[in-house]
């Protein structure tokens, strides 16, 4: 019984009813279903179908930002819960796009894919100088940090945000994911990080950049 509800949510999340996850999560915690379960075996676990189907090219970016809010309302539901049962997130990422770049679609998908991974998400936003980035390193004490750049005009920013790493002693030991149009395997080799080519890739990358997968 408990498994069919578990399955429908992750369908509904699949599906991006917002209103049936709500309802069907509310049944859960009701019936006394654990936090941690609704999270991994319903929540993410739509989630993650989601994610394969994007790759696959079967869903795109609209449907995967509607799927991603229905996981969201579901997440806000049960997320008391699971600090009072000391459910751990997958690791803390800090997501920035770098400065002169205002584009934030890219940076947001591949957020809310992480959270739908159960990872905790901080994104300090758009056009973000690698003054703002660092501090926010110093401040957060992010397992990964994670940078967009959509323009050719505006990736060579991510170099002054590992640069300045680098002088603060911030750089070791802190995992740097990439990604946008412009950047490319060989640029993030380049700069000692690595590059994700979409939000589903970079669920990948984080989960082994964090020792998950």
């Amino acid at each position: 019984m408990k498994e069919a509800l578990y399955e429908s949510i992750a369908e509904a999340v699949l599906d991006g009813a917002a209103s049936q996850v709500v309802s069907l999560v509310n049944q859960a915690v009701s019936e006394g279903c654990p936090a941690g379960e609704i999270l991994n075996n319903a929540l993410i676990a739509g989630m993650n179908e989601v994610g394969v189907l994007f790759k696959d090219g079967e869903m795109f970016v609209p449907e995967v930002l509607v799927s991603a809010k229905s996981l969201q309302a579901g997440l806000e539901i049960i997320r008391p819960a699971l600090g009072a049962a000391g459910v751990k997130s997958a690791g803390k990422v800090l997501a920035a796009t770098v400065e002169g770049d205002l584009h934030d679609i890219g940076i947001k998908l591949v957020g809310m894919m992480l959270e739908g991974a159960g990872f905790e998400v901080v994104n300090i936003g758009v056009d973000k100088s690698a003054r703002e980035i660092v501090d926010k390193v110093k401040e957060l004490k992010p397992d990964v940090l994670g940078m967009s750049a959509m323009l050719t005009t505006t990736m060579a920013n991510m170099k002054e945000v590992i640069d300045l790493l680098k002088e603060e002693s911030l750089y070791d030991g802190l995992p740097i994911m990439i990604g946008g149009a412009p950047t490319s395997p060989m640029y993030a080799e380049k700069l000692g990080c690595r590059y994700s080519a979409d939000a589903s890739e970079a669920v990948i990358i984080a989960k082994q950049l964090t020792d998950m997968a």
